[in-house]
């Protein structure tokens, strides 16, 4: 039985608290497949918070000369989203707030919605997260901390407590 995978979406940020705006946003698609894209600070987006940079290691001058414009990341997500109507992310708050801000300067709205990722997952599977997590981290050797790898290990914990649960 083939089990078809949630689309995860994860976003990195200038920082986490008021005048945060979106660095990098990356997709783990269905098929296993994940991609980002740095985005180019707008010039009124200011705050920088250096704790965030030491997490995520991508310098504001990194996302100057190679990050790609507002618009255009706004426009890739959703024709990559759009068919599916929804991704989910593990940090939706936070997530949902800095899309919102990519697209309301980019002058669009999203075509999909940004839905919490634990809905998917039931009590047996929200108790083993955290240990599976690491498991696939230390397995895989996943960088931290970077939109697309990050969305990719959600994925993989989702599917990883999914396959433990179904074995009890």
């Amino acid at each position: 039985m083939s089990e078809t995978l949630p689309t995860v979406l994860d976003i990195e940020a200038s920082g986490f608290g008021r005048g945060s705006y979106p660095i990098e946003v990356g997709i783990a698609r269905a098929d296993g497949s994940c991609c980002a894209f740095l985005i180019q600070p707008l010039d009124e987006w200011t705050h920088w918070d250096p704790k965030a940079e030491l997490l995520h290691g991508i310098s504001r001058d990194r996302l100057m000369k190679e990050g790609y414009p507002v618009r255009q990341v706004a426009q890739w997500l959703n024709d990559e989203l759009r068919e599916l109507g929804k991704a989910y992310s593990d940090s939706w708050g936070y997530d949902n707030t800095w899309l919102s801000l990519l697209f309301h300067h980019a002058g669009m709205l999203p075509r999909f919605r940004l839905e919490a990722l634990r809905i998917l997952l039931s009590e047996e599977q929200q108790a083993l997260w955290s240990d599976a997590k690491e498991a696939v981290v230390a397995e895989r050797g996943i960088h931290r901390h970077r939109a697309g790898e990050d969305a990719r290990l959600l994925q993989l914990t989702y599917q990883r407590t999914r396959t433990l649960t179904a074995n009890v």
